[in-house]
């Protein structure tokens, strides 16, 4: 049997954990008491492009922790994430059939490299496996699409089986899906189209969470259109733009429509999307700030955490790792969130809507 991975149990010694990042015992005691799920990592792209070993705790990396390098499973380990959707993307610049060959080869390698450190990591589908897993001590890692044109040939995503828990619909280029909110898919918005629609469907008959991270203002009313009402629809990783207009994040409107499916929307942690200014001076507060705007707007249970570690971000300084996230809790406190909104915020709001969705 392949070997436990290695990592600090923070939990012999909350106070310690707590003078190192400079916040309170009472967040830290908080965190370590909590389901942690972040519902956007990105790490795996690496593990395909340059051989990031998911398996190795890795330092800074050369650009110390931009763009790359943020997380591994030691560090989701001893950072006690007790659950993470791991997503695979695929180059939109293979032909469909190429895109559906190389995402069955990542979704088996990503299979493999999860299931090769059984004692700390369990591959989970629902929201019962999760409990199994977190119960037995271990990490849970879900798996999701980022990008549903790795899927887009004629019959494509019909294949899809229960291993995928959710498919971000659109990513930063058009497809035959529908328009992406990047400024790299052209000015027009065409929406969603056809095509689109149907992936819905086949989404909606599979049980598989449709992400609308990424999509234009058009194709997300039309994907709210064309989903069905009884299930949660959820946003993975994006800011809000009652904090901070960006063609990446949700106005208040958006925030409405996820909220009545009882879905979730997850805050992410790129700089350029949570403030104005230099990434170089962003601050760990502006995640706060976006979270504590979704609790205001629609209330404590639609707000949830999805980093996007590893995505190509800048991060705040103080926000560079999982090591660094009992910080928000912190914050969360200090703003005035109950512990139970908090840990709604950590996990329970995304578990919730998992349950509604797959039972």
């Amino acid at each position: 049997m392949a070997a436990a991975l290695a990592y600090i149990d923070h939990r012999r010694d909350p106070a310690a954990w707590a003078t190192q990042l400079g916040i309170s015992r009472e967040a830290v005691e908080l965190y370590l008491a909590s389901d942690v799920i972040d519902l956007h990592l990105d790490t795996f792209i690496w593990s395909r492009i340059v051989g990031y070993d998911l398996r190795k705790r890795h330092g800074g990396g050369i650009f110390r922790h931009r763009f790359y390098s943020q997380v591994d499973l030691p560090r989701i380990r001893e950072a006690r994430i007790t659950g993470a959707i791991w997503v695979i993307t695929t180059n939109p610049l293979r032909t469909a059939a190429g895109r559906a060959r190389a995402f069955g080869k990542n979704l088996e390698k990503l299979t493999q490299i999860l299931s090769s450190v059984p004692d700390d990591v369990q591959l989970v589908t629902t929201a019962a496996g999760y409990e199994a897993a977190a119960a037995a001590g271990k990490h849970a890692a879900f798996i999701g699409i980022q990008g549903g044109n790795a899927l887009d040939a004629p019959g494509a995503v019909e294949t899809l089986d229960e291993r995928i828990v959710r498919v971000t619909l659109v990513h930063l280029s058009k497809s035959s899906l529908g328009q992406t909110s990047s400024p790299l898919g052209g000015k027009a918005d065409s929406g969603l189209t056809d095509a689109g629609r149907h992936y819905i469907e086949v989404l909606d008959a599979k049980r598989i969470f449709v992400d609308l991270a990424h999509i234009s203002k058009q194709g997300f009313w039309g994907a709210v259109e064309a989903h069905d009402k009884s299930l949660p629809l959820i946003v993975t990783h994006t800011g809000v733009s009652g904090v901070h207009e960006h063609w990446r994040n949700l106005d208040d409107d958006q925030l409405r429509a996820i909220a009545d499916t009882g879905g979730t929307i997850g805050v992410m942690y790129e700089s350029g999307f949570l403030g104005p200014g230099s990434r170089k001076k962003a601050k760990i507060e502006w995640v706060a700030d976006h979270v504590m705007h979704i609790v205001k707007t629609v209330g404590e249970d639609h707000a949830s955490l999805g980093s996007d570690w590893d995505g190509a971000i800048v991060p705040p300084r103080a926000l560079t790792t999982p090591l660094e996230l009992p910080r928000v809790v912190d914050l969360l406190l200090q703003r005035g969130l109950s512990p139970e909104g908090i840990q709604k915020v950590l996990a329970k709001n995304f578990l919730r809507s998992l349950r509604d969705l797959r039972g």
